[in-house]
This record gives C-alpha cells, sequence and structure tokens, in this order.
C-alpha cells in the first residue's frame, strides 16, 4: 500500500502559486531587460497557466502538468481570476454596469463581468516603482471576476470607460489566492488542495 501512495505521489501534478511582482515577464527566458520566472522558481519542468503582463502583479499559478495547464488557462473550463484594479477617478454606475454587461473593443466584446467597488486592499504591498500620482484626481479600487482573458482586457475595459487602469493584481484564480504569500515569493500546493 505505501508502495502504491508513492508512486501515486510521483505521478500527482505540481502547483505553484508565486506572487509574480511588478516588471516580471511570465515566462522562463528573460527577455528586454526584464525579470523572468527563472529568477523566483528553482524547478526545472514549470509552465505559468495563463499569464500577466510585466506591468501587472500578482497570482501566477505554474504546474508541471500539461493537461492541468490547460484546465486552469481554458475558457472553456469557466475559472474565475479575480483582480484588485487601482483606477484613476471614481467610475459611476454608467461605467461599472458598462463593464459588467461587456464592452466592445476594437477585436471583441468582452464577456459580462463582475465589477464591484471596493476599499484599498489591507495588505497590499507598495509596488515599486509607486504608480503616478495626482493630487488633483482621486483613486478608486475595483474588484473585477473575469472567465476570460484576452490581452490587456482590464486595462481596454477600464480606459473604454474613460477610467485608466493605474495598477493590476491578480488576487485569485480559481480558489487559489495571494493570501499569505509576498510579492515574489511562492508557495507548492499540497496534493491535496490540487481539484
Amino acid at each position: 500500500m505505501r508502495l502504491i501512495s508513492y508512486l501515486l505521489t510521483l505521478y500527482m501534478p505540481r502547483i505553484i502559486l508565486f506572487n509574480k511582482p511588478y516588471g516580471v515577464i511570465c515566462q522562463f527566458t528573460p527577455t528586454c531587460g526584464h525579470r523572468s520566472l527563472q529568477d523566483f522558481i528553482p524547478f526545472a519542468g514549470f509552465y505559468p497557466a495563463g499569464r500577466l503582463d510585466a506591468d501587472s502583479e500578482g497570482l501566477v499559478l505554474l504546474t508541471d502538468n500539461g493537461k492541468l495547464q490547460d484546465k486552469i488557462c481554458s475558457p472553456k473550463y469557466k475559472l474565475p481570476k479575480t483582480y484588485w484594479v487601482q483606477v484613476e477617478g471614481k467610475p459611476d454606475d454608467v461605467a461599472l454596469n458598462a463593464m459588467r454587461r461587456g464592452i466592445v473593443l476594437s477585436d471583441f466584446k468582452t464577456k459580462s463581468a463582475q465589477v464591484s467597488l471596493m476599499s484599498e486592499p489591507s495588505f497590499i504591498w507598495d509596488r515599486q516603482p509607486p504608480i503616478r500620482f495626482r493630487k488633483s484626481i482621486p483613486t478608486t479600487w475595483l474588484s473585477l471576476i473575469l472567465k476570460e482573458g484576452k490581452n490587456r482586457q482590464i486595462r481596454r475595459m477600464t480606459a473604454a470607460v474613460f477610467f485608466p487602469t493605474l495598477r493590476l493584481i491578480r488576487y485569485a484564480i480559481g480558489l487559489h489566492t495571494l493570501k499569505g504569500i509576498a510579492p515574489g515569493e511562492w508557495r507548492m500546493l499540497a496534493a491535496s488542495d490540487i481539484n
């Protein structure tokens, strides 16, 4: 029985939860002067399940299993992704409802999203470099939940309703969150937590 349990652990997919800092690219090969995942993840054979732009921060899942990677990334599995978005200005109901319904962009229409105002997250870290700050223009934090993830989608959505994104943090993918993981740090999920 122990041998069977041991063999099962050898073939169980592994997942790393990584809090990607600003300026890091979601690949293992550095390019254009950016740091890459190889600067943080000390294991071979892991690949990101989805991407975050270099100027976005937050949760990236990495796995050593191609089928699991596809399930995490694919919109057909409708895995919700939660973002904390700091925008310039104070979005009104018209802007929030437009994002909730879906916005027609130049190349596609976004699917409906869950969008709500939120307080600044209590355990937020300082970004390096800091966002631009203007005394005359307030900023607002939004919680935005998507089940799709096209290139620069959130930035394009907030710009389309005239509230540009200043800071974008992916807080959660499905049930997995950044809680307890500092920027640049990672945590390996226990096999019992992979579902």
